[in-house]
């Protein structure tokens, strides 16, 4: 049957994208039981925390822990992460709310207060209740300037007034600190640097007793005497430090151009590496928390083994470093957990939604050769998925690995064509297409299933899904192609990506839209003022002032742009000349921006600023602000309007009509009867 492309009838539809949808987080595994934090959109967006009972990987009982008004969040940098800890039936968490940590015991039906002072933030969590022990990663936000962060320590059993241990100061950032029996690993950075530009990984003794429980005081005095084990150099991140049984120190380093997995062995005092190859190990430090890869045995570490934004779930086995790739039929493998019989982890994968999952190790334990090949698909046992709502094979679009050339070599990405059963266009008609510029920038895209990218495909709108210049998943020296050309390599690779598209009959070059959110709503923006390729921009709470973002930013990324663009204020004007809202003359393609009004990562006067500077114009311009929104839209009508939004911007503007019944939208200084 014939339709024109972006008119296809959609079984997807806008609503869909979070009814019966939930984000799954990171789990922990804590005996027989399986932990994990979800979020659900039609809930606000409310992060809850779960509790399933497991029999060799069978599903029990489960139970949410956390409910309402609990958020189970942390706001340390903002981006959060490490906001739950559980051990020994004993967890602690975040509450996104009120920024207090909650305590609740295996006999405990409601979570008791451990701390007290909304302007602390918690993150990073890591207990030890046999030692009535919390360590975490705390961010004071008491004082005038920028808050101070530090990792500190405090009992379990503390009510809470009693002030925290403060066991690390001095650097500007702290992130994975970690426990042993007798010491502290943990990794920090100061300010200009990001996590993924230069880290240190440092271990202390701990402060013990006599019998082996850790001094906390005096609550306030020295911090502890610290060793650098790695990362003295500005051209090193290190990260995800993990004690393993035998006391040795295993972490990531990108000394090698990847991030690769290290042994510290404290005996000989000597790093040796533990599997070499042309793969990342973990992903860029965004949020606290998170483990991309875990500890097994005393010989094996289940790790998440990402080539070119293709992550497989591995097992490498210590004493011989051979790797064996897991087949899980997954393109992407999420944070790692295990109890030494199962391993669990979320899973994504390229034709269905993502999954939580329990793998059955095999009665193996010890460094044994045959472990690893004991673990096959029929181990894995889905325990949750994040949508029930599959879609039928032939309405499914597999992303592709497409690439295309620059000046600095190869540039990557995943194109996704129109998908829909037995529909197709007229003959000769070549369909539109969205070019995603992902977030971060130090980020990538994978080609996991995405509900929101389908929606696209079976209507018949083509995606392009492009990891420029800068963006993860490539080693080191891919991610430092944007080192001071933000605006300038991604721009030109997002183009050159459309151009290799449409050159290719894959997209019609008439019709080819540009679409972000945060980082890649500036790439949006930029390329819509700095280049003539794209016909169409979709900025979801994207930056268009980089001199305002400077100003007005968290602590975290306040120093960011200066590995991105250049030093501030010295070189203030070329953050002006690479700023869109001063190249509003040079835009000619209709624009539709969406924001929230309590972003504290992007100011929403960002949105603001644009949408009347283009209105001034006498461009087409569409502005939607959505109230109580923050930096990412989590309420499902918020996320439903912006997508049903964007479908009738792209319809207006390319000249093709939905089958959907869809909102008015007012697009300012758009002539009546505007189509393509």
């Amino acid at each position: 049957m014939h339709h024109a492309y972006g008119s296809w009838p959609s079984p997807i539809t806008a609503e869909s994208l979070t009814a019966g949808t939930l984000a799954l987080g990171d789990p922990i595994l804590d005996q027989d039981d399986l932990w994990w934090p979800q979020a659900d959109p039609t809930d606000g967006g409310r992060v809850s925390l779960h509790r399933l009972s497991l029999d060799r990987g069978r599903a029990g009982t489960e139970t949410e822990v956390t409910p309402a008004p609990f958020n189970v969040r942390s706001r340390v940098h903002e981006y959060g992460g490490g906001a739950f800890a559980v051990a020994d039936g004993t967890v602690v968490f975040s509450d996104f709310a009120s920024n207090r940590l909650y305590l609740l015991s295996r006999d405990e039906t409601t979570p008791r207060p451990l701390t007290t002072d909304p302007e602390l933030r918690y993150g990073a969590l890591q207990i030890d209740p046999a030692r009535d022990l919390l360590v975490a990663v705390r961010e004071d936000h008491r004082g005038d300037g920028e808050p101070i962060n530090t990792v500190i320590a405090r009992r379990l059993s503390d009510s809470p007034e009693i002030a925290d241990r403060v066991l690390c100061a001095g650097a500007d950032f702290y992130a994975g600190p970690q426990l042993s029996a007798s010491r502290l690993a943990w990794i920090e950075w100061q300010h200009p640097n990001m996590p993924w530009d230069s880290t240190r990984l440092r271990i202390a003794d701990l402060p013990l007793t006599g019998d082996g429980t850790v001094d906390l005081e005096p609550r306030t005095g020295t911090v502890l005497a610290a060793k650098t084990i790695l990362g003295e150099t500005e051209q090193e991140s290190v990260g995800a430090p993990t004690w393993a049984p035998d006391g040795s120190l295993i972490f990531v380093s990108d000394r090698t151009d990847w991030w690769n997995l290290y042994r510290w062995d404290p005996a000989a005092d000597r790093v040796q590496p533990l599997c070499p190859m042309d793969a990342e190990f973990a992903p860029p430090m965004w949020a606290l928390g998170g483990r991309p890869y875990v500890i097994i045995d005393d010989d094996r570490i289940g790790c998440a083994v990402n080539r070119g934004n293709r992550t497989e779930l591995g097992i490498l086995t210590v004493s011989d470093g051979e790797l064996n790739i897991v087949d899980t039929r997954a393109v992407d493998v999420g944070s790692l957990t295990c109890n030494g019989q199962q391993l669990g982890c979320r899973l994504g994968f390229a034709d269905r939604p993502s999954e939580l999952v329990i793998i059955d190790l095999g009665s193996s334990t010890g460094p044994a050769e045959q472990a690893a090949t004991a673990v096959t698909p029929s181990a894995v046992t889905t325990v949750r998925r994040s949508s029930d709502a599959t879609l039928p094979t032939d309405l499914v679009s597999i992303a592709t690995a497409v690439s295309w050339e620059s000046e600095l070599g190869t540039v990557h990405g995943w194109y996704y064509p129109p998908t829909n059963a037995d529909l197709t266009a007229p003959d000769g008609e070549l369909p539109p297409m969205i070019t995603i510029s992902h977030g971060g920038p130090t980020a990538g895209s994978s080609p996991a299933y995405a509900r929101s990218i389908q929606f696209w495909t079976s209507r018949g709108i083509a995606v392009l899904d492009v990891n420029y210049g800068g963006s993860t998943g490539y080693g080191r020296r891919y991610r430092e192609r944007l080192r001071r050309q933000w605006g300038e390599v991604d721009v030109t690779d997002c183009a050159d990506g459309a151009r290799a598209m449409a050159d290719q009959g894959r997209a019609d070059r008439r019709r080819l839209a540009i679409q972000g959110g945060s980082a890649g709503g500036y790439t949006t923006l930029r390329a819509l003022t700095a280049t003539d390729v794209f016909t169409a921009g979709i900025s979801h709470y994207g930056i268009g002032d980089l001199t305002a973002l400077v100003a007005d930013t968290h602590k975290f990324e306040s120093r960011y742009p200066e590995s991105l663009v250049g030093r501030w204020p010295e070189e203030a004007e070329l953050y002006a000349d690479r700023s869109p809202i001063n190249h509003v003359d040079q835009l000619t393609a209709p624009i539709l921006l969406t924001q929230g009004t309590e972003d504290k990562v992007v100011p929403p006067n960002q949105a603001e600023t644009f949408a009347a500077a283009a209105r001034a114009k006498g461009l087409p311009v569409a502005l939607i602000m959505y109230a109580g929104e923050g930096h990412g839209f989590r309420r499902a009508e918020n996320i439903i309007s912006s997508q049903q939004a964007t479908l009738a911007f792209l319809g207006r503007i390319f000249g093709f009509t939905p089958a959907d019944q869809l909102p008015d939208l007012e697009i300012e200084n758009l002539p009546p009867g505007n189509g393509s």
